[in-house]
């Protein structure tokens, strides 16, 4: 059982991840240690290394893992740096997160997931992994009492990133988000290049689920 567990979490790395100019070896060599099949629903186990994302109940999902690497990658964490997640859910990418960077804090607004997360991060032994549950607007503030941070991540989709956010980075910190609305997503790599400056480059196209309690601007049509 445990080697067809083993090979799929190959397949997962070779097949899916790997394409998507995911080639970073310390991030696959993440991915191939970090038990993904531990962070999902005891329910949805089959799906741990399949190519979609995973139902965490309430209408909440793990992103695909080809995604959760490719934002990994981008983010470049290193051992010293201080890092905001919004939007836990699971606690995997929070795990990953934690093998790179000297501390994260990861804020989810649905007790239950944040409970689940809590006790997948304590049998994986990351310890320097903080989750805190917080209602969905506060976590669309961020957490401006343990800013600056390093890096910031969005584990789920926004129309736009607010400007509190980018506030919150160090300079020379890095944001990294799914933005836009269906079918046109793209995730966003955005650098505080100064005190008042920030850089924003497109990384890839992507559908991921909304995050409750950031702002919604109006849609025009014509």
């Amino acid at each position: 059982m445990e080697s067809a567990v083993e090979t799929a979490r190959f397949n997962m790395i070779e097949q899916q991840i790997r394409p998507w100019e995911v080639l970073d070896q310390n991030v696959l060599g993440l991915l191939a240690a970090v038990r993904r099949e531990d962070f999902v629903p005891p329910a949805h186990r089959a799906l741990a290394f399949v190519d979609t994302q995973v139902p965490l109940g309430d209408g909440q999902c793990m992103l695909e893992p080809k995604v959760e690497a490719r934002l990994l990658q981008e983010l470049q964490l290193q051992r010293h740096e201080k890092v905001l997640e919004i939007g836990t859910g699971s606690g995997f990418m929070a795990a990953l997160m934690g093998h790179r960077a000297m501390h994260v804090h990861s804020l989810e607004c649905r007790p239950a997931l944040a409970a689940m997360a809590r006790e997948a991060l304590a049998r994986a032994g990351l310890a320097n992994v903080t989750v805190h549950v917080c209602s969905a607007a506060e976590g669309a503030r961020g957490l401006p009492g343990e800013a600056p941070f390093d890096a910031i991540v969005l584990s789920g989709s926004v129309a736009e990133v607010p400007p509190a956010l980018l506030q919150q980075l160090k300079i020379g910190g890095r944001l990294a988000a799914v933005v836009g609305h269906e079918p046109i997503m793209r995730a966003v790599l955005v650098v505080r290049a100064g005190e008042s400056s920030w850089s924003e480059s497109d990384l890839f196209d992507t559908v991921a689920p909304r995050l409750e309690g950031f702002p919604e601007p109006p849609r025009f049509s014509f």
